[in-house]
């Protein structure tokens, strides 16, 4: 379940009054405050005093998730249910379950039913029913919007009936729009303002605006919303764990060692004092921020035999990455290879693909069989992880593509670099000459190193050279890789398919600053030269020769039509020789 859940401050103000009420109220600060361990003990003391409050079993089976405990939190949804059979808050809390395990069929009918049977008016259920509906994987984001919406229409209704908008209500409208992105960013962020005209010291309301202003791109506003979050209440522990979060992310402007272990310590000093197991993960992985790899090693062992099987996994990835950032790759794979067999293949996400590629690509062997057992393995585990992950992300997408071409996987490597293109453009990003020259270049990498050369990669190549023309055509990279893949398609430079690409280039070379490009300018000399060659062309053979020799005096191309052209002169010159004297014939 998502930590950034908002739900729930939502009851707080739905509270009777007397002993009762006032602990499902605590249980429900517990929640806003993300203590998820302190509310479940909470809501499990209601229940043992009132086994009829639904409240109670539905709050405790949201504490449950908040500790990824799925079955337990199934369990009590139908305990609930058992006791108070007639409640629409808990056939809600059914749902979210379905939800979970990808049947929203089955789930949008619990919905409906919950709602048709409180009329579309009971906040508690309409929170709950947009909240799930907008958070989870499968869930109907639009329905979630319809929800609230209808939970807040007062119009046509007389004044007993009107409903009065909570800060929770809107925040959870706020979701809504948020999660349904795009357009709806801005619509957000005028929802969770209207939180705060209604309880001005609500931090998660701030927080969420943090939320939306990550989501489009606006990263320093992002963290200035979480910051202020943490300033309006510094018991707000969610605010830190984003901003432990955002420097986490490795991306080239966020991620941060440093900040990282500082808001991890700042989110430890307000987190739930009552889940020692939790504490104990985070005080490793403070070390392990720290750059303490041999603390954040002891700390994850010392914590791992008390821990369950959330916690098992957490810290076998923190033991093991501890191992690999300390350069003992070899231990590192021991820990994660020992993991991998105990749970099986079916349990293993992607953060644990993520990190086996890792481990796997940094070994090295002497023995070349080994080796390349190394290399497969890794490749094998890089392309699970490509294919676990849900994120549409342009940045994560770029990494695993770079991960695939240092493991020589081209045309993979290829294929990522222009699905995070796609999501760019998708995003109203304009692309760089860059983004498509990483595509191309992939490309023809995969298909010049097959035998036979890969002529549909080819052609991809030349595609993606060209909108690299298009992008930077003052520069001369797209020219001399158009080049590039059509010398591929025609090596003895006969159709001259790649002659047009290269004249433009060695215009553009020339004209600047010829040492620089030395290289390039080499294979495009060449082309031309081979060329003319078999044009018979002699003055371009001998131009392109001189260009060539000037720059390279020992190329092998230059030496050989040299010699041939030699040659074909001394054979043109030589006297024809008389022919033989028949035999038999008299001299005179």
């Amino acid at each position: 379940m998502n930590k950034r859940k908002s739900l729930i401050v939502a009851l707080l103000c739905a509270a009777s009054s007397g002993a009762m009420a006032q602990s499902v109220e605590d249980g429900l600060k517990d929640l806003y405050y993300g203590k998820y361990l302190s509310a479940k003990q909470n809501f499990e003391k209601v229940i043992a005093a009132k086994p009829t409050e639904d409240k109670a079993y539905y709050y405790l089976g949201i504490a449950q998730l908040g500790q990824e405990d799925v079955a337990g939190a199934a369990a009590t949804f139908q305990k609930g249910l058992q006791a108070v059979p007639t409640s629409a808050l808990l056939q809600v809390g059914m749902g979210r379950i379905d939800l979970l395990k990808g049947d929203a069929a089955a789930a949008k009918t619990k919905f409906d039913a919950a709602s048709a049977a409180t009329q579309g008016r009971d906040g508690d259920v309409a929170r709950a029913i947009a909240d799930a509906s907008s958070e989870i994987k499968g869930g109907d984001r639009a329905y979630a919007l319809t929800v609230m919406e209808k939970l807040l229409n007062n119009e046509g209704r007389k004044k007993k009936e009107q409903y009065t908008a909570t800060a929770a209500d809107y925040i959870e409208l706020g979701d809504a729009y948020r999660f349904l992105g795009g357009e709806n960013g801005g619509k957000a962020i005028t929802t969770y303002e209207k939180a705060l005209e209604v309880d001005p010291n609500n931090a998660e309301a701030v927080m969420k605006e943090g939320l939306v202003n990550y989501n489009a791109r606006l990263k320093a506003e992002a963290v200035a919303d979480y910051t202020k979050a943490t300033n309006m209440d510094p018991k707000y522990g969610p605010a830190f764990y984003e901003l432990f979060q955002f420097y986490i992310t490795p991306k080239k402007d966020q991620l941060s060692w440093e900040n990282a272990a500082k808001y991890l310590e700042q989110y430890m000093a307000v987190a739930d004092p009552a889940d020692k197991t939790k504490n104990q993960y985070l005080g490793a992985y403070i070390a392990f921020f720290k750059k303490d790899y041999d603390a954040a090693i002891s700390k994850g062992q010392a914590t791992l035999p008390g821990a369950d099987e959330f916690y098992q996994n957490k810290l076998n990835l923190l033991i093991g990455d501890a191992y690999l950032q300390k350069g003992d790759s070899l231990n590192a794979k021991k820990v994660m290879d020992d993991y991998a067999t105990k749970v099986g293949d079916a349990k293993l996400d992607s953060n644990d693909y993520k990190l086996l590629s890792t481990i796997y690509m940094r070994l090295k062997s002497s023995d070349s069989a080994t080796q390349n057992q190394y290399n497969a393995k890794a490749l094998t585990y890089l392309e699970k992880y490509a294919g676990a992950i849900t994120a549409k992300d342009p940045e994560t997408f770029i990494q695993i593509a770079d991960q695939l071409k240092a493991a020589r996987s081209y045309a993979a490597a290829a294929e990522w670099y222009e699905k995070a293109n796609e999501i760019s453009l998708a995003n109203k990003v304009q692309l760089q000459a860059i983004d498509y020259f990483n595509v191309g270049h992939n490309y023809y990498l995969a298909a010049a190193t097959a035998k036979p050369a890969d002529t549909v990669q080819l052609g991809k190549a030349d595609a993606a050279f060209q909108k690299v023309i298009e992008a930077k055509p003052e520069l001369g990279t797209g020219y001399y890789w158009r080049g590039m893949a059509n010398f591929v398609k025609d090596p003895q430079a006969q159709a001259g398919v790649a002659k047009p690409y290269f004249d433009k280039y060695i215009e553009m070379s020339e004209a600047g600053d010829p040492a620089k490009v030395k290289s390039t300018l080499i294979n495009a000399y060449t082309y031309e030269l081979l060329y003319y060659y078999f044009k018979e062309d002699k003055g371009n053979i001998k131009t392109y020769a001189d260009k060539l020799a000037a720059i390279d005096p020992n190329n092998g191309a230059v030496k050989q039509i040299t010699e041939n052209m030699a040659a074909r002169e001394k054979a043109a010159t030589k006297p024809a020789a008389k022919p033989a004297a028949k035999q038999g014939q008299n001299k005179k």
